[in-house]
């Protein structure tokens, strides 16, 4: 499993790597990206506009199909549980967020192990280094957008901070990475 986590320059960011994405992708990807909770969003058909990859947002209980990419629904936590579906949360917020990079990368890492990857992209708080140092500790891959390229660096810098071995990859390296997982 793929989880990405962004906030601030984040769709912008997104569909320059779903761009890039091979039709055939066949890993389920969750994104995680902060909106705000009150407002109407577009954000799937704005993502799916960039990839032929089916996006939707992730439901309560639904199980997870490989081949699809899931989005955070606003004001929720998203966690992945053992038996290969999602359950939302409406606990505090993390990080000022919900939902909370953090809290989905936690419970990716959990369930997937080495199986999972953590990518943190542009972004003005914290949310997300924590997380991605779960991946990195049960043996998962991290990467990180390169903070010279982020529209904010706030985020790739935290996560850094947590993991500095993570991979630091342009965005268009980052779409090429997935396609060859």
């Amino acid at each position: 499993m793929v989880v990405i986590g962004t906030s601030a320059g984040g769709i912008h960011a997104l569909k320059i790597i779903l761009e890039g994405i091979n039709r055939d992708f066949n890993i389920p990807v969750v994104i995680v990206i902060h909106r705000l909770k009150n407002v109407k969003s577009h954000m799937e058909s704005v993502l799916q506009a960039s990839t032929s990859v089916p996006i939707k947002e992730a439901e309560e209980k639904e199980k997870i199909q490989r081949g699809n990419i899931y989005i955070a629904p606003a004001n929720y936590h998203l966690l992945i549980e053992e038996d290969g579906s999602f359950s939302l949360s409406v606990d505090e917020l993390v990080n000022f967020s919900r939902p909370s990079i953090d809290i989905t990368l936690v419970s990716a890492s959990e369930v997937y192990k080495e199986k999972a990857i953590g990518i943190i992209l542009t972004g003005a708080n914290a949310d997300g280094a924590y997380g991605l140092q779960s991946i990195h500790e049960n043996g998962g891959v991290t990467v990180v957008q390169l903070p010279e390229e982020a529209q904010v660096n706030t985020m790739p810098l935290e996560a850094l901070k947590a993991v500095p071995g993570a991979q630091k990859l342009s965005l268009r390296a980052i779409s090429q990475f997935l396609n060859e997982l």
